[in-house]
């Protein structure tokens, strides 16, 4: 697997959006197996007095969903972000750019704009993207992980251990909004998306990725009241967003995406489990997988002594309630004392990384959390 590091560099998004707030930055890339170059930020201290040691900090992943990037743990202001908030509490923190994203264009071999570039779904951010980054950060810190996940980062990392990979890296699992399971999910939006094979039909007219114009578009879009696709019809009605948030939000996300991962998304919404994706033609399943049907990814493989915590929002349409209950029944082997988990009624899925309340209900009894395992 082939790495390079790079220092912290003019203008792109550890001056933008870490070193205006007073924290060191470093930009590093990895390169996967498969070629993609992805951007990862570290910020190896917090900015009071007694934060700025570098020492032998515990490295933090955090990992983002889907339309989005690494930046969505920045949206808050410092003292009420979680990476910020991780760096100032001892932590070395590491933020993952995936695929696709801005800071994630490059390839060793393949253009942006090249179909095959955009030939990607769920499956190979768990194959590739996770073990590349995992292993970088490992190799650079000498410590195993504590990793965050938001959204569709909790089930690349629950997918990834049920296939035996990055446990031996993982130090515990932080479950933001988990998507183990998304056959109930009450969102509008994905639900019509999926109920109609929206995205296959637009994969058929050869669209092969929701790119960089029509995210621009989106952003337009968002800002109509009666258009918030990113809240009540997406992700469910936020409790505790502020709109000067939202605008901040608006500046750099929705981000492209393969619509092949959109399709991979559909597919699990409409079957209700998790599995690879669905090349619905077993011919073309057998070259892939050896078996006609693809593979599930046994969410009951997770290791039973791994510390997790687990939090999940009453009005998230996204990671619904009766949803997560499937992945907590799958989890009810796991040692108790091993296992926190959190239900807060009024949150939805966007107020987990963009509520100004998020560092009280979620940020601090995560960071308690991680300090009771050292």
């Amino acid at each position: 697997m082939a790495t390079m590091q790079v220092q912290s560099s003019e203008g792109g998004f550890c001056k933008s959006m870490v070193e205006t707030n007073g924290y060191e930055c470093e930009d590093h890339n990895v390169t996967t197996k498969d070629g993609y170059i992805l951007n990862v930020v570290r910020i190896p201290m917090g900015r009071c007095r007694d934060c700025r040691t570098r020492g032998n900090k515990s490295p933090v992943l955090l990992q983002h969903g889907v339309f989005v990037d690494g930046r969505s743990w920045l949206l808050l202001p410092p003292k009420q972000s979680l990476a910020f908030n991780l760096a100032d509490n001892g932590y070395d923190v590491w933020l993952v750019n995936s695929r696709g994203t801005e800071y994630s264009e490059g390839h060793t071999s393949l253009n942006f704009d090249d179909p095959a570039y955009w030939n990607w779904s769920l499956d190979e951010l768990v194959a590739y993207d996770l073990p590349a980054t995992f292993q970088y950060v490992y190799d650079q810190t000498s410590q195993k992980l504590h990793f965050v996940g938001h959204s569709l980062g909790t089930l690349m990392v629950m997918a990834a251990m049920s296939r035996d990979q990055l446990v031996n890296m993982l130090a515990s699992v932080g479950l933001l909004c988990p998507v183990a399971y998304m056959g109930h999910t009450t969102s509008l939006l994905s639900r019509v998306i999926a109920d109609n094979f929206i995205a296959e039909v637009a994969s058929f007219f050869l669209c092969t990725c929701f790119d960089k114009y029509e995210a621009k578009f989106s952003r337009n879009l968002s800002y109509l009241p009666e258009l918030k696709l990113w809240d009540i019809h997406f992700i469910g009605q936020n409790c505790c967003m502020k709109s000067s948030i939202m605008d901040i939000f608006l500046d750099h996300e929705p981000q492209p995406a393969a619509m092949k991962i959109v399709i991979h998304m559909c597919q699990l919404i409409r079957r209700g489990n998790t599995t690879m994706f669905d090349y619905n033609d077993s011919g073309t399943n057998i070259k892939h997988y050896g078996q006609p049907t693809p593979p599930a990814y046994n969410m009951i493989g997770i290791p039973k002594d791994l510390p997790i915590f687990l939090s999940h929002g009453g009005a998230d349409a996204l990671s619904d309630v009766d949803d997560v209950k499937l992945l907590l029944d799958s989890l009810q082997g796991h040692d108790p004392d091993k296992i926190v988990v959190q239900f807060i009624e009024h949150f939805a899925h966007a107020d987990y990384v963009m509520s100004g309340n998020a560092k009280e209900h979620v940020y601090d009894p995560f960071i308690a959390f991680l300090s009771r395992l050292h």
